[in-house]
């Protein structure tokens, strides 16, 4: 098991002000853009084998700028579907629900192209992404880097650390950050986390 690379997209107007955005393509602000050139020196000095991202154009843009090459655009790196949350504020929903929180309760009901998913088939997502990274590192030297979202990365994380999908909670990630899972005796572990050169 190899090192894993974890980069979340820069800045959007929907990240800025809290919004929940899963499905809907928002692109990068200016500070965006910045946050991941910032991350490009990091980047040009890891030794990379593969590389995903998000088929979202935040993420794709974020890829772009930080300099990666042939990266795979692969949906199960999408962010959560957020169902009738998307492009709502935790604010806005505890109006409502007081004591909701993502990581355990989920989101309301969307529309049929987006109905919104659970915790534990985020982790699903999560699951089958990592199995991807590990037939990538089979057969290279270098680490995997994938580029995609917040809460989605939180998952991803906590499953890798063989963790519940809730436990994503524990993992605050900025955005135009970048972190490292790695191993020590064998264990994944996180040996970097919200790195942010220049900031």
């Amino acid at each position: 098991m190899g090192d894993l690379f974890l980069v979340r997209h820069g800045e959007t107007s929907w990240s800025r002000s809290g919004r929940h955005t899963g499905s809907t393509d928002v692109p990068l602000t200016d500070h965006g853009r910045d946050e991941a050139r910032r991350l490009a020196p990091l980047i040009r000095s890891l030794r990379i084998g593969a590389a995903f991202a998000s088929p979202l154009e935040r993420a794709r843009e974020t890829a772009e700028l930080i300099g990666l090459d042939d990266v795979r655009a692969d949906a199960d790196l999408r962010e959560w579907d957020y169902g009738g949350y998307e492009g709502v504020t935790t604010a806005e929903i505890q109006r409502t629900r007081p004591d909701w929180f993502l990581f355990t309760d989920g989101v309301a009901p969307g529309p049929p192209d987006h109905p919104g998913e659970t915790p534990e088939q985020v982790g699903e997502r999560a699951d089958r992404m990592l199995a991807k990274v590990d037939a990538a590192q089979a057969g290279t030297e270098g680490g995997v880097v994938l580029v995609a979202h917040g809460h989605f990365l939180r998952v991803l994380t906590a499953r890798r650390l063989g963790l519940p999908a809730s436990a994503g909670a524990l993992f605050q990630l900025a955005t135009g950050t970048l972190g490292r899972l790695g191993t020590e005796h064998g264990r994944p572990v996180i040996a970097a986390w919200n790195v942010s050169p220049g900031s």
